[in-house]
């Protein structure tokens, strides 16, 4: 629709008078601003007030295309210098065309339109018949609008919407867009892949066509969100974990969240879902769920799943009167498997008996590796006697299995500890420390073989009890409330003051009170349960530094300290390799240290026993053999073991 000339803004706006101009040139039909030439090819004062402001220039030419008149605030840009009574032809000469032809058109009766460029500038440009007063044609009158700003704007605008095109189209999740009706308007590739549908087959569709989704666990559809998003005004997401049912058949784990879109105004212009794909992840948040619970070795629920259950189990046995029974397995001689042929193939023992377990035990029963060769069984609403002939069917089971590796056969047993669980029955530590302390009865028993717990039990009280000292002991540590003593080791005849002193090294613990507690309390619950080799680093490591503190204030009489270390130490052969890195780092005079072992220990691991000695005798260490004289060979042992002293065995001193 043209707007007639005198819609034209009057005021001072020159850009509102151009966009009255630019907006002359929606139509076909004769511009009004050409009317107001009909019969007069002069230009008013008024109208050279309306052009004069704006970026546009109006001209008109008689028949013979000679300019007769021209204006406007845009002659300049437009290059219109030309005088009245100058050739159009003289003016563009050969360099637009398309202006000489509009101009011809004109004078054949036609409104012709077109953009053309000068100086770098475009410009829209309207040319048309001019008439007479009696409606002859007489010449043209012509239009040029300066769109640079336009331009610019629309370029502005284009480079806006296609930079907001690709970003769609190149981030990784899927994102639909919708209408204010929930009617589908666009898809980027991404939600293309995922969904199976094209752009243009999803267009109009509702967002439950083409975004179908569903709960992971209950398999059941999932409300659609944009629906929601619509209704509650707000940024809403699918709850739980959603599956998205593509148009093939395909599942993808997904996490979508759906937006409102709204215009300046705040009128809903429909909605933005975003979803990702997030079918790994969840897979490795499955994998990590269950790796939580399970061993990874043996697919068995792991220690931790199996405390978990056996507190519902305990809870259960209280409020509602239930009776179970835990066992609590370990392998005999898997160690020799391992320290013969490898961990791998421990490993795979393992698995093979864990696969006889599963066969042992009921559907309702939870079978568990509670780490190394130690195994777990909980069966739940299990009579005692029946719990009794599971256990011994295991054992039995595992007594006559045969694993073959190569050419080597090995034989493993089992030993179990069984404990009832009912309403009378502790809490899980107890429940535990119980079962664990049972088995360790059946496997010094003579292994092989099934202990029952019973209330009371001394044998398995006795065992709780040093299980016991393995947490005071681990809580010594952490307190440091280990504490060394010595003892001096004089000649009889009390001659020979001038010879080295002699002291042995003797280690104490401290209670929380700070009482002495000695050494037979926890020693043997130290050895049992494999502490005793921190206890002896400790030692060697708190000695050596009191001796090099001794070397330091240079005592009037050298001191020689005696450290006793136990026979696990001495066949450890990452405790050697400590005790000399602990000589070189505490700079003590290895003349000073005098290591005290017992024949028992020296003769059990000789071979360890002599390469400890040998190499530590080279570094100048002195080395006393304990309790000689309690084995049946004492005297063949001397030449193979380069002690420096004896100390005889009580037995042979009494009443001396």
């Amino acid at each position: 629709m043209l707007a007639p000339l005198s819609s034209f803004p009057e005021d001072d706006d020159p850009l509102a008078k151009r966009e009255a101009l630019v907006s002359a040139f929606d139509g076909d039909a004769r511009l009004p601003l050409a009317r107001a030439f009909d019969g007069d090819s002069t230009l008013d004062v008024r109208l050279r007030l309306l052009i004069e402001p704006v970026p546009a220039i109006v001209w008109t030419t008689d028949r013979n295309l000679r300019f007769t008149s021209g204006l406007g605030g845009g002659s300049a840009s437009f290059g219109l210098r030309a005088k009245p009574g100058t050739s159009l032809f003289d003016h563009y000469g050969d360099r637009h065309p398309d202006a000489i032809r509009a101009h011809q058109l004109a004078l054949g009766g036609e409104s012709v339109s077109f953009e053309q460029s000068w100086e770098g500038r475009p410009f829209q440009t309207r040319v048309e018949p001019l008439r007479g007063e009696a409606g002859e044609i007489t010449g043209c009158v012509g239009i040029a609008v300066d769109i640079t700003e336009r331009k610019r704007a629309e370029e502005a605008l284009y480079r806006e919407t296609e930079r907001a095109q690709v970003t769609l189209a190149s981030i990784g999740d899927g994102v639909i867009r919708t209408d204010p009706q929930g009617k589908i308007d666009y898809l980027n590739p991404v939600a293309e892949r995922l969904t199976g549908w094209k752009t243009e087959d999803a267009i109009d569709c509702s967002v439950l066509e083409v975004f179908q989704v569903i709960d992971e666990i209950t398999r059941k559809p999932l409300a659609d969100p944009v629906a929601r998003c619509l209704s509650e005004g707000k940024v809403v997401e699918s709850p739980g974990h959603a599956v998205l049912i593509s148009r093939e058949g395909k599942e993808y784990s997904v996490r979508d969240s759906a937006a409102p879109i709204y215009d300046r105004s705040g009128a809903a212009l429909g909605v933005v879902l975003v979803f990702k794909d997030v079918t790994q992840l969840r897979g490795l948040e499955r994998e990590m769920i269950y790796l939580a619970s399970h061993d990874p070795l043996t697919g068995l629920i792991n220690r931790r799943e199996l405390e978990a259950r056996l507190k519902r189990a305990i809870r259960g046995a209280r409020a509602e009167q239930r009776r179970h029974v835990l066992l609590y397995l370990d392998l005999d001689e898997f160690k020799v498997v391992n320290d013969t042929c490898g961990h791998l193939v421990g490993d795979e023992m393992l698995k093979q008996i864990t696969a006889l377990l599963r066969s042992r035990v009921r559907r309702s029963d939870v079978l568990a590796r509670l780490g190394g060769d130690e195994f777990g069984v909980l069966l739940e609403d299990c009579p005692l006697d029946q719990a009794r002939q599971i256990a011994e069917e295991m054992r039995r089971t595992v007594k006559e299995f045969r694993f073959c590796w190569r050419d080597q056969i090995f034989e493993v047993g089992v030993s179990i500890g069984l404990v009832p669980i009912d309403a009378d029955s502790s809490d899980l530590a107890q429940v535990m420390s119980a079962a664990d302390a049972a088995c360790y009865v059946a496997k010094d028993n003579g292994r092989n073989r099934v202990h029952e717990y019973e209330r009371d039990d001394t044998l398995v009280a006795e065992r709780y009890g040093e299980m016991q000292w393995v947490h005071r002991i681990h809580r010594s540590f952490e307190d440091k409330r280990f504490r060394l003593f010595y003892q001096l080791i004089q000649p009889l005849g009390g001659e020979g003051s001038s010879r080295d002193l002699l002291c042995e090294v003797l280690i104490r613990m401290l209670d929380t009170n700070g009482k002495v507690i000695e050494p037979s309390a926890f020693i043997a619950a130290a050895e049992r349960y494999h502490l005793i080799g921190s206890l002896d680093r400790w030692v060697v490591k708190t000695a050596f530094a009191a001796l090099a503190e001794a070397q330091r204030r240079e005592w009037s009489r050298p001191v020689l300290f005696a450290i006793n270390l136990s026979g696990q130490s001495l066949g450890e052969e990452s405790f050697l390799a400590y005790v000399v890195e602990e000589l070189e780092k505490s700079q003590v005079d290895s003349r000073r240290i005098c290591f005290e072992i017992t024949e028992t220990a020296a003769i059990s691991k000789l071979d360890s026993a002599i390469r400890f000695i040998t190499l530590l005798k080279s570094k100048g260490c002195r080395f006393v053999l304990d309790d000689f004289g309690s084995g049946l060979s004492s005297f063949a042992y001397l030449r193979d073991l380069q002690v420096d002293f004896l100390k005889i065995d009580g037995e042979f001193v009494q009443n001396m």
